[in-house]
């Protein structure tokens, strides 16, 4: 038999206080996105599979396996039940009935959707009974060897594999490949399965009994059988079929079998089952056991997705050529002689195969020392050119540097003294050049701030150049200049130095500090117009409120008891007033947080937090960490608006329920990060919309010496961080 397989059955919207109704409109829309938001659960689909044999098996773990894989894309919960036959354990007719009969009532009541059987018995079994036991429930076989070729299955609920062994085709290929065969030994065993499989090879091979002779050896122990094999006559091949059970009631597997066989056998052995090869084997027309598992996994998928069996082509059989390339050796049998697409296993690699690699590089090193050669030559007449280029390139150099707009001096790093200036330099400073050159910055007392330098310095260093650094310049004359430069580390006859580029900013800067006294007002007055609002709502508006649900309250109380409806509409618009009472104090509070103004940052941030959290039902994880006890408060002020802003977009637009919120302290700084692993955007997209949130951000953490940086991708969640120094600090 072959091995059977190892199968295992495992298988939003801010709104002021005047928009009400919008406010109603927001809450009623989350409260339905709760109510909609479970996921449906898959629905469970139950499938038998029932096999010849138990799962000892090989075969029966390659088949069920296959089947597995198959049904991987399921979209329901499958429930595997697996039975087994077992046949060569139990031939016994009496003890299968047992098995019959117990599968029938374990089963009539659990209500299956697909039967699987492996084997020739459960495919017959299922055929007796199928519409007494199980009526309507779809059949997929494999393996089905049903013992005389060509017996229909009418049944419209089954579907399959119709062929699962080709032994004359196999015969045929082996005549081919050695034509002067004159007999033909069939070995196999006496098992039920054994025996259905040696009906079916009987019928097939009677096209060649008049071309060759045909024998049997299928009634013999295996060390008789063993015997017979060393002693085979001459031009003689062996055909392999299934021995589940010799005569003396010994078992064999795949991999027990093949190797004796093959082994025991003075001639070549052709079989009929891929788990029949790869032990000396040299193949034929091969039943592939996993491609059957395959095909019947994907018909069992379609008839879960609702198609009916009717509908479903049965395949006949899923076979391969195959052949073990170290078995076609050892007989002499030609390569170049078997059937197109053949699959050939284990062929060692030939000459060029094995050291082609070798005798590429061999050949690609004599070529590269031939370049290597070649190059120096032409490397020698380059660098003549080079050195002349050179020359030019200097002179073009000492042009530019002298005659540049910008302020452009080349220092040495380890003294910080000039080396070179050009005009530009002269006209910013006052300074000439001559007054310049052998001292430092220091002497000249050019740096208004000269810890900065040291910084510039050790960046300089660290990364061999320094962009965009805004410092200010001490004029020969003392007046004070902003200047914006960069630095480069160059080498200058074999020293370090830095070449330096300035451009005077001061015009610009006193445009800028202008331009944010006018935003600073603007804020403010922006500020000053939100805490009066807040005021109105909680202490004018809210109070209101609280004295008409009062009053709503007590109407209903001097209601009777005959005026019910009445009662409940005056109970529901004493509640929907509370409910705006709530909104309106919220509201109140994003306008103007007293906590801030009275707790500090840190309290006022963890109650922003926790109120979003109750009020939208989401999750924000807060941390805080290291805040100084005192800050300033324009920054505290600053930090609290840009959380608003942020929160606000991560809800409205991440997509997710879960954030995180962190505020920390140094010595010298305090940074704000909100975070989502949400929907993303591109920020330099958002940069050019017409929506003020991170503009509105960035020109509030400007006024207080800070900095908003974004981190965001599309579907890869969002960082908003926003840093505020301390200038002056120690």
């Amino acid at each position: 038999m072959p091995s059977f397989a190892r199968i295992q059955t495992t298988m939003s919207s801010k709104g002021r206080a005047r928009h009400l109704f919008v406010l109603l409109a927001v809450l009623a829309a989350i409260v339905l996105s709760h109510l909609t938001a479970a996921a449906p659960t898959k629905e469970i689909r139950k499938i038998l599979i029932l096999n010849e044999v138990n799962a000892t098996y090989p075969a029966i773990t390659i088949i069920t396996q296959a089947i597995q894989t198959a049904l991987n894309d399921s979209p329901f919960h499958l429930d595997f039940y697996s039975e087994y036959m077992d046949t060569s354990l139990f031939p016994d007719p009496a003890a299968q009935q047992e098995f019959r009969d117990s599968y029938i009532r374990k089963y009539q009541n659990r209500k299956l959707d697909v039967i699987i059987t492996v084997g020739p018995s459960p495919l017959k079994f299922m055929r007796e009974v199928h519409q007494r036991a199980f009526p309507g429930v779809p059949i997929v076989y494999c393996l089905p060897t049903l013992g005389v070729p060509g017996t229909p299955i009418v049944d419209s609920d089954f579907t399959g594999v119709e062929n699962d062994m080709a032994p004359a085709e196999t015969v045929g290929i082996a005549l081919r490949l050695l034509p002067g065969t004159k007999n033909v030994v069939v070995v196999g065993g006496v098992s039920p399965y054994d025996r259905e499989q040696l009906a079916n090879v009987k019928e097939e091979l009677k096209a060649y009994e008049r071309r060759v002779g045909i024998s049997y050896l299928t009634d013999l122990a295996m060390p008789d059988l063993l015997e017979r094999l060393r002693h085979l006559p001459s031009n003689t091949v062996v055909l392999l079929t299934s021995m589940g059970a010799d005569a003396a009631g010994t078992g064999f597997k795949s991999n027990e079998l093949g190797p004796l066989v093959a082994g025991a056998a003075n001639a070549p052995v052709f079989s009929l089952f891929d788990v029949y090869l790869n032990h000396g084997e040299v193949g034929g027309y091969l039943s592939s056991l996993s491609e059957q598992g395959k095909v019947a996994g994907g018909m069992a998928l379609r008839i879960l997705r609702g198609e009916n069996p009717r509908e479903i082509p049965k395949v006949n059989g899923v076979n391969t050529y195959m052949f073990d390339w170290r078995a076609l050796k050892r007989w002499g049998l030609k390569e170049s002689t078997l059937p197109p697409g053949s699959i050939v296993l284990n062929r060692q690699p030939t000459l060029w195969e094995s050291y082609k690699w070798y005798i590429i590089s061999g050949i690609a090193l004599i070529l590269l020392e031939a370049l290597l050669i070649g190059g120096l030559f032409w490397q020698r007449a380059r660098r003549r050119k080079t050195e002349a280029e050179l020359r030019k390139s200097e002179e073009k150099f000492s042009k530019s540097f002298h005659q540049s707009p910008l302020a452009v001096t080349i220092t040495n790093i380890k003294d910080a003294r000039f080396i070179e200036v050009n005009e530009a330099f002269e006209r910013d400073t006052g300074w000439k050049r001559d007054e310049v050159l052998g001292r430092t910055p220091l002497d000249l007392h050019l740096c208004e701030r000269p810890e900065q330098r040291v910084g510039l310095r050790e960046q300089l260093l660290a990364t061999g150049n320094v962009r965009d650094l805004e410092f200010k310049i001490r004029r020969k004359d003392g007046q004070v200049l902003t200047a914006l430069g960069s630095a480069e580390l160059i080498e200058v006859s074999g020293e370090s130095c830095a070449l330096s580029v300035a451009a005077d900013i001061t015009d610009r800067k006193m445009a800028e500090e202008a331009l944010a006294g006018v935003s600073r007002q603007l804020i403010e007055a922006q500020e000053a117009e939100r805490t009066r609002i807040a005021r109105e709502l909680h202490d004018d508006i809210n109070q209101r409120l609280a004295m008409l649900a009062i009053n709503l309250k007590t109407v209903k109380q001097d209601l009777s008891l005959s005026e019910a409806k009445t009662s409940h509409r005056i109970e529901e618009a004493c509640a929907q007033v509370s409910g705006l009472e709530d909104d309106i104090q919220a509201l109140s509070h994003r306008l103007h947080s007293s906590g801030l103004e009275y707790l500090g940052l840190e309290a006022a941030v963890s109650d922003f937090c926790t109120e979003v959290s109750e009020r939208q039902n989401l999750s924000i994880h807060v941390r805080i960490d290291g805040v100084p006890q005192t800050l300033p408060q324009e920054a505290s002020l600053c930090l609290f608006r840009v959380l608003q802003e942020a929160v606000h977009n991560a809800v409205k637009y991440s997509g997710v329920r879960d954030f995180e919120v962190s505020l920390t302290g140094g010595a010298n700084e305090i940074e704000l990060s909100v975070h989502d692993s949400g929907m993303g955007f591109d920020p330099e997209t958002a940069r050019h919309k017409h929506g003020l949130g991170l503009t509105s951000m960035r020109e509030r953490l400007r006024l207080v010496n800070g900095q908003l940086s974004i981190e965001s991708k599309p579907q890869q969640g969002t960082t908003i961080l926003a840093r505020v120094r301390f200038l002056g600090r120690p």
